[in-house]
């Protein structure tokens, strides 16, 4: 399975490239929202880990794009955010999330919640 980190904090990216590729998921990384919608249209990935803020595009913005895309609508949406709150929950799910995990997260707890989520 082919999962896709879209996030620009350099050590967020390694540490999650490391556990993914340990848990056996081929992974690629995304450093700015530009880059991630031009990597879903490519790879079409089955799961995004996509950060909310980031350069070029917010996470919400690369997340309704993927939304609005027929081809793309199978992709698996994890919000990742340092932002908390029920606004910022709310707008990650009415932009198409299917989950929404505040940093820092544990990484055993993120990945029991991807593979959860990719079994559905």
């Amino acid at each position: 399975m082919r999962i896709l980190i879209a996030d620009d904090e350099p050590s967020i990216v390694v540490a999650l490239e490391f556990l993914l590729r340990q848990a056996g998921y081929e992974v690629s990384v995304a450093r700015d929202g530009d880059e991630a919608v031009a990597k879903l249209e490519r790879e079409r990935p089955e799961l995004v880990l996509l950060d909310v803020m980031m350069p070029q595009r917010s996470g919400y913005e690369v997340c309704r794009h993927l939304r609005a895309r027929p081809e793309l609508a199978g992709t698996k949406v994890i919000m990742l955010s340092a932002r908390g709150g029920a606004r910022e929950l709310e707008r990650g799910m009415e932009a198409g999330a299917d989950l929404y995990v505040m940093k820092p997260f544990s990484n055993r707890e993120l990945l029991e919640r991807i593979r959860g989520l990719l079994s559905r």
